[in-house]
Formats: C-alpha cells, structure tokens, sequence
C-alpha cells in the first residue's frame, strides 16, 4: 500500500508533535522510523492507523484514514506500544478479532504458538491481568494472524524476551513479504535486516530519509574503546587518532566502514597487549544543529576477561 504525507501537522495543546512532515513511501516498502523519544513515531503511526486526526493531507492507496476508515480497516494492522488495559477475557478478544477479521482462532493461535505464547491456558483471563511481554504477543499474534497490505508496529519488541524477539523476526519476514511495512524502533541494529529505507524523524521534523544503506554509511559509526598494558603502546594510539580518558582506556569515534580495517590493525599491532575491546554503535541524527546518538555495544576481551 502506498503511504503519502502532505505537510502533516498535529497538535496536543501548544506541543507540535508533528510539523509540517512530507513523506511518500512506495508500495511495498520496508521502513524503519527512528528518532529519540518525543520525536513523533507513536504519533504518525497511530494517524496512519486512523486513531488520531490531523492538519494537512494523509492517503493510503488513495483513501484518508480519518474518513475512510472501514474501507481501510480490513486492509491494515497497527500493533501499539502498550497493549490496552481491557477487562475483557483474552478468549473474547480473540474471538472478537476472529470474527471481524474472518479468520479461524486456529490461525491465531498457531501465530501465538511460535512466539511461545499458549492462547489456551490464558483465555479465561483479562487481558489487562497479563505481563507486559504476554500482552505484546497477544497482540502480534492478532496482526500476524491477518493478511494485509500495511503493517504498522510501534515498538513491537520493547517487552519480548530474546526467543520471542528472534520468533518476531521471522514473522515480520515472512508477514510482510507483500505488504508495506512501517517498524517504529530505538534499536535500528536490531531490525535492520527487516527494512530496506530509514525515515528519521527530530522533534517532529522529517529529520532524514533514504535507503538504508545510505543511512548507515553516513549517519552510524562506531565507538571503539580498548584497554592496554604496556606505557610503549600509548604513543602507537595516540598516532591513530585515539584518545584517553580517566578510566584508563583508549577511544575513537570511526565512521562504519572503517571499523573493522581498524580492529585488524589494533590485533596486529598490539598483539599480546591488548586487555579488553569494547565496540558501541552510535546511530546519529543530525538535524537543525543536534545530534542524537543512540548507544548499543559489544565487548571482547582477548585476554579472556569480559568486559
């Protein structure tokens, strides 16, 4: 389904949650919506889900979700980032859906059985009495369940563990294989073998899009950080644009592509000196002057102690 914005603007009371957003997505196209909390995500998507109204024109495939909303309904799935605190059993929201939808409960429960989610043994229960993460696989198993054209998911992994999140993985995969797929994330990393376009938005500004690719060769680098012994190998740091701190370690800040030449080159020329690595993934944005940075990490320890 194709997704078209004309100077989208929405308000709640003197905060601008959006302003003025342009965008167009083709049909079939996987995006990834980054950008800091507070940036408009939750906003956009729940407009385009058709729960919010707005300033400025909204189409998808052609109709207004704000006044078309029945024939959009059957044709779209919006998974929220907090489940609803219902009172209603979880037998019947699923036969809710079910029935709206026209699907067999069979077919949501096979979607709920690989994320290790047993529909069965809840059922008698409120929705609002489970877990976190047992509401967000209630609700993924609703959507996954459906067969769409737009797939909207708003932070969809924030409560699953890492079985659950692997599972969600290659449902989203094989669910939006012919859809359109808009994924609201702060962990790019995470999802980016899902999507192949990046829309970044700052402060309710369209603050970058493109390909993905693009995207990561000039808004993501790397933190490299390494403990050494040996006072001999602070000058052969230094020379390589490296930086010390109070901790003791050495850091520099390197643009992707040059992370792993430069790994290479620390193994070499250090062998034998080197305590600890640690890497962390800094995704920027930058826009009207700021910079966002977004922090996820791994660490080695060639000496054998983790770090």
């Amino acid at each position: 389904m194709r997704v078209e914005l004309h100077s989208v603007t929405r308000r709640f009371g003197r905060l601008t949650a959006l302003d003025r957003l342009s965008l167009e997505l083709p049909s079939g196209s996987k995006v990834a919506l980054i950008g800091p909390n507070g940036s408009g995500k939750s906003t956009l998507s729940r407009i385009l889900a058709g729960m919010l109204s707005c300033e400025g024109e909204v189409r998808i495939d052609g109709f207004s979700p704000s006044t078309d909303r029945r024939a959009l309904a059957q044709r779209l799935v919006y998974v929220a980032q907090s489940a609803p605190q219902l009172g209603a059993t979880v037998g019947e929201v699923v036969q809710a859906i079910a029935s709206v939808r026209r699907l067999e409960r069979a077919q949501i429960a096979e979607i709920a059985a690989r994320l290790d989610f047993d529909l069965s043994q809840v059922a008698s229960k409120p929705v609002r009495a489970l877990s976190g993460g047992m509401k967000q696989k209630l609700l993924l198993s609703l959507a996954f369940a459906a067969d769409v054209g737009l797939i909207l998911l708003d932070e969809p992994t924030a409560s699953l563990d890492a079985p659950s999140r692997t599972a969600f993985y290659r449902l989203v995969a094989e669910r939006s294989r012919h859809a359109t797929l808009i994924l609201c994330s702060h962990r790019l990393e995470e999802v980016r073998h899902l999507v192949d376009h990046v829309v970044a938005l700052e402060d309710g500004k369209l603050a970058w899009q493109g390909p993905l690719s693009e995207y990561l060769r000039h808004a993501s680098h790397s933190l490299l950080e390494v403990r050494v012994h040996g006072s001999e190998t602070f000058e052969w740091l230094r020379a390589r644009g490296f930086h010390t701190g109070g901790s003791g370690d050495w850091a520099r800040v390197v643009e992707h592509a040059d992370l792993l030449p430069l790994l290479r080159e620390l193994m070499i020329g250090l062998d034998g000196r080197i305590d600890a690595v640690n890497v962390r993934d800094l995704e920027a944005i930058a826009a009207g002057g700021a910079t966002v940075n977004r922090t996820t990490e791994s660490s080695a320890s060639p000496r054998g102690g983790a770090r």
